[in-house]
């Protein structure tokens, strides 16, 4: 029997980016305890180099490499999840991810050697390519509009309980003597890609994926389960099936796709927009803090136990400060969001190379402690005020490009290539997650201060990106979303000018509940200052 309650389909589907979440902090919290940087270390300082007691670990660019080594298997898993997806279904690709997920972790519990690790989590990586382009595409393509973007968002909400669980499993197993601390976490890891397994069972298939396949049957009764609380005749239900069935219509002629359609003319313009949201949502800087955030709080004075105890506060911020956006973000819209985090973090990072610049002190090349990427330290006030800015930062993030990133790409696309544009939006993100990986820990080493200096330049470019090219798609069906790239009276192949684009979430809510009165439906229209389109004018005279 399927499960048709929507939020607890979003509830199972989304442990795949707690997986996400499981691989940050199971690096993050590892990477400065002694017990890691001792049995990885390659010198210069500790055994069997020297007797020192604080053995030095990977070298620099080694251990960007171990980091990125996962954003690197997620980058090609997520330009194979496109043709797995539209090949097997939506459903079967989350699955198969799942087990991949348990394979790579064996390999990471059970590492010998770094290469033995950097193969591990290059396969981790891969299932993470998979599900993390592939559930918000499943999710998306099941979920009402007026829901879509909490339900999406619970995506990122996922990826930051991973986080926080994962890094206190991380900092209780510390406390273990010898390579047990490292290699439990590590193993545990797999206990929710088994849970991700056993529940996707019991989860229906992407109506729309369906419908592609032309099992009409399959795609109305899921739509019936999900929607209609068992009524196939819903008025909503109704409307949703003939939507699907003119898109699918309309697409028919249509050869099979591949990823040079996303190039074309018509469609090079969101296939821009998906990508770079992604490609932004790293630029922030963000997944830097988290995955090295030791470091940053290294040089703000603390260590030991103050150390990863600060530490962890970001990842409970990040937890507690995505759920406004899961309640709002279909209120206030996706463009108010980004630009309203894009301004924020950039005050954040320049406050940070600031106060580092104008009261740190340089530790020279070996670093506090022996450890090169902590190159600067600060005291007093001004460490305070780092790990201040480091909070906010994670404060300004969780609320909106956090969650808007998984949000807005599966809503840009035209069924018949969203499996696929997702997947390269996706493989985007990990591909500058890969980079940034490998990046940070030589820039922290080379550059220091103006690593953060950097990522603030890169958020005032995002402001201005969003501003004017970024529509607005909060409550339209993704049918709708189309109409607006599609419009004939706006630029040729960008359609309507993005600012403006208004919310229309009050109008989907009337039309969800089968209101479909056409007095009321303007009224509500009216109100979103929107534009009234095809599809509306469809459902008002059902």
């Amino acid at each position: 029997m399927a499960v048709g309650n929507i939020y607890l389909i979003a509830a199972i589907a989304v442990i795949g980016g707690a997986l996400f979440g499981f691989d940050i902090s199971s690096m993050s919290a590892i990477i400065g305890t002694p017990q890691y940087l001792c049995y990885f270390n390659q010198g210069p300082s500790g055994p069997p180099y020297t007797q020192d007691s604080k053995c030095s670990g990977p070298h620099p660019h080694v251990q960007g490499g171990i980091t990125a080594s996962m954003a690197g298997g997620s980058w090609f898993g997520a330009l194979v999840s496109g043709f797995l997806s539209d090949k097997l279904g939506r459903k079967k690709s989350i699955m198969i991810g799942a087990v991949i997920w348990c394979i790579g972790s064996i390999l990471v519990s059970a590492s010998q050697n770094i290469g033995m690790l950097v193969v591990g989590r290059v396969i981790n990586g891969f299932c993470v390519g998979i599900c993390s382009a592939q559930v918000p595409v499943y999710i998306s393509e099941l979920a009402p509009p007026s829901k879509r973007g909490r339900l999406v968002g619970a995506q990122q909400w996922a990826i930051t309980w991973g986080i926080m669980i994962m890094f206190y499993i991380s900092y209780g197993c510390s406390f273990i003597k010898g390579n047990a601390s490292f290699r439990v976490p590590w193993a545990l890891q797999m206990i929710p890609a088994i849970v991700l397994y056993v529940g996707m069972i019991f989860l229906p298939e992407s109506p729309r994926w369906l419908a592609r396949k032309d099992r009409w049957e399959d795609c109305h009764a899921v739509l019936t389960l999900v929607h209609g609380h068992g009524d196939p005749n819903s008025p909503f239900v109704l409307r949703e099936l003939q939507d699907i069935k003119n898109m699918c219509e309309f697409e028919r002629n249509n050869a099979d796709v591949t990823y040079l359609e996303l190039l074309k003319p018509n469609m090079i313009n969101r296939t821009h927009i998906g990508i770079f949201v992604q490609i932004w949502s790293q630029l922030t800087g963000m997944n830097v803090i988290m995955y090295y955030i030791t470091y940053v709080f290294r040089m703000a004075g603390l260590s030991g136990n103050n150390l990863l105890l600060s530490s962890s506060i970001d990842f409970v911020i990040n937890v507690v400060m995505t759920i406004p956006a899961l309640l709002f973000v279909d209120r206030w819209g996706r463009r108010p969001t980004l630009l309203v985090g894009a301004a924020l973090m950039m005050t954040w990072q320049f406050a940070v190379g600031g106060l580092l610049v104008t009261y740190g002190k340089y530790e020279g090349p070996h670093g506090l402690d022996n450890i090169p990427e902590v190159s600067y330290s600060v005291s007093g006030p001004a460490s305070k005020a780092v790990i201040a800015c480091s909070y906010l930062f994670v404060a300004s993030y969780a609320p909106t490009w956090g969650p808007v990133s998984w949000i807005y790409p599966p809503e840009l696309y035209p069924l018949r290539v969203r499996g696929k544009a997702v997947a390269l939006a996706t493989s985007a993100n990990w591909a500058f997650n890969f980079a940034l990986g490998y990046f940070v820990p030589p820039a922290f080493v080379n550059i220091q201060w103006r690593t953060y200096i950097i990522f603030g330049v890169f958020c005032a470019a995002m402001f201005i990106h969003v501003f004017f090219l970024f529509p607005e798609t909060a409550g339209k069906t993704l049918e709708e979303v189309e109409d607006l790239f599609t419009d004939p009276s706006g630029p040729r192949h960008l359609g309507t000018p993005a600012w403006k684009t208004h919310i229309s979430t009050k109008r989907t809510a009337l039309l969800e509940r089968g209101s479909y009165d056409e007095e009321k439906t303007a009224t509500y229209h009216e109100d979103s200052s929107s534009e009234r389109t095809p599809a509306a004018t469809t459902a008002a005279e059902v």
